[in-house]
């Protein structure tokens, strides 16, 4: 048999846009009714379907997240998929948030620790707080970058002037920030900028918090508070319409919007959360659809108005 290589070039391609988040794994102070094991078999689950992300942060758990991770990849070899951390809440301070280097430089120690890694993949400012000077925390991480402990630097819910303040320097690398299909406020706010400044750009809540999985319908407006009766209609609406698209490549409407974010060439990797391993199944299914040029644009004109 003849290998295509331009065909497993694009499925590896698809399959580095593919990671996962972990808010769900080991997130007790966020969810209720996790289960730890629950949670290390979804990074076993990721890591054995190819998945090259996973994504976690402090506050999932408290540092919980980061435990479980560290146990889950053993074995794996590390070179095979990357580890996103995040860092802002000071547990000596009641949480409140902190991006002082010498508080950083801990964390990243911390995190280091947790993961039982030597190095993490990219490490993220979680939030900005109100007194740091944003390019003297990314210079404080750039120190850990040289010295081998952070592969890039990333900073998260951080609006276009403190993206701007942090890369004073350019040595921001990523920025991770709420984006979906009914949430692309940063797609003229943020990403113009970063694209001038070859910053990669990582969503969050790319299913909208279960809203874009296509299992709802008009009669569920009260699940999710902050949704005008008119404007959730036509959110509705338009995963009807997507269920044709689906069914073409026998997916779900969630695989489907997945993969249309895989095919966004604006995002450098999606990370759905997943609670149990069958979940995380689910979403590695997306890499199977491939949709047309006329599929992408229809999915992108339906929420466009978003």
């Amino acid at each position: 048999m003849v290998i295509d290589q331009e065909q497993v070039t694009k499925i590896n391609t698809r399959a580095s846009k593919l990671g996962i988040g972990t808010n769900k794994v080991g997130g007790h102070n966020l969810f209720d009714g996790l289960d730890d094991h629950d949670g290390y078999e979804v990074v076993k689950e990721a890591l054995d379907s190819g998945v090259q992300m996973i994504d976690t942060a402090y506050m999932y758990g408290l540092g919980r997240s980061e435990e479980i991770i560290g146990e889950a990849i053993k074995g794996y070899p590390r070179e095979n998929f990357k580890i996103a951390t995040k860092a802002a809440q000071d547990p000596k301070n009641n949480l409140s948030l902190n991006n002082d280097p010498i508080f950083l430089k801990k964390a990243v120690d911390d995190a280091l620790q947790r993961l039982q890694t030597d190095y993490i993949d990219i490490f993220y400012i979680h939030f900005p707080d109100e007194k740091t000077p944003k390019d003297e925390a990314v210079a404080a991480l750039n120190e850990l970058k040289k010295a081998g402990k952070i592969r890039a630097i990333g900073v998260s819910n951080f609006n276009l002037a403190q993206i701007k303040e942090a890369n004073k320097n350019g040595q921001v690398d990523y920025v991770e920030d709420h984006y979906n299909l009914v949430h692309r406020d940063v797609e003229k706010t943020v990403w113009p900028y970063l694209k001038e400044n070859h910053i990669q750009f990582v969503p969050y809540f790319p299913l909208a918090s279960g809203l874009l999985t296509g299992k709802y319908t008009i009669e569920d407006a009260n699940k999710f508070s902050g949704w005008a009766p008119d404007a959730f209609e036509v959110i509705i609406n338009n995963l009807e319409k997507i269920k044709s698209i689906s069914e073409k490549h026998q997916a779900t409407v969630a695989q489907t919007i997945l993969s249309w974010y895989i095919a966004n060439p604006e995002i450098s990797v999606v990370i759905p959360g997943a609670r149990v391993p069958e979940q995380v199944a689910n979403n590695v299914a997306a890499l199977k659809v491939t949709l047309s040029p006329q599929e992408y644009q229809t999915i992108d004109h339906l929420f466009g108005q978003f």
